[in-house]
């Protein structure tokens, strides 16, 4: 391994670079709490957008960060709609996946053999010898019920989250909506 020069040349120009060849860049602990004080400042004045002196503050570090203060009034139920039927039918498709690959990896480890032997460990006589779980708790039966409650969840999700627009719009009409106060980042 080299050993780090202290002296590095200046590649970037900006508010907090020099120009200078031969410059010495600031220790990382003081740079480090320098942008940590730029953040602070910049958070302060996006938090207090009418706050004059957390603007001024923020902008002696450099350009004022730009600020917009938004309101949320209105949420199109359609595309919400379309959105979470799209979202419910991967989380379906995700559970019916994962419920076919637990039920085979139990398969495959020998659990539904296992249970059978113990059944018939347990009850005796003739009956338990043909007891197999496998019939109540077959692979095609829950998989089967995993689909229906993956199409009753597509459903209900679609449903619940339309409604949840109807009822964010109507409350926003009366009450203004929800505000936001959005910054530009200045990477």
């Amino acid at each position: 391994m080299t050993d780090r020069p202290v002296e590095r040349t200046a590649t970037r120009t900006g508010p907090d670079r020099s120009n200078d060849e031969t410059a010495v860049r600031a220790p990382l602990g003081a740079r480090i709490s320098s942008r940590i004080s730029t953040a602070a400042d910049e958070h302060r004045a996006n938090a207090r957008p009418e706050s004059k002196v957390a603007a001024k503050k923020a902008a002696t570090r450099g350009r004022a960060p730009r600020r917009a203060r938004l309101r949320l009034t209105r949420i199109d139920p359609w595309s919400v709609m379309k959105t979470a039927f799209l979202l419910s039918m991967a989380f379906g498709i995700v559970t019916v996946v994962s419920v076919l690959m637990v039920w085979s990896v139990l398969g495959a480890a020998g659990v539904w053999d296992s249970i059978n032997q113990t059944v018939a460990d347990v009850v005796g006589g003739e009956d338990s010898a043909n007891f197999d779980i496998e019939n109540y708790l077959g692979t095609s039966r829950v998989i089967g019920f995993t689909m229906l409650v993956a199409v009753i969840d597509v459903v209900l999700l679609t449903a619940i989250a339309t409604l949840g627009a109807f009822l964010y719009n109507m409350a926003a009409a009366l009450l203004g909506g929800v505000e936001v106060t959005l910054a530009e980042d200045d990477h």
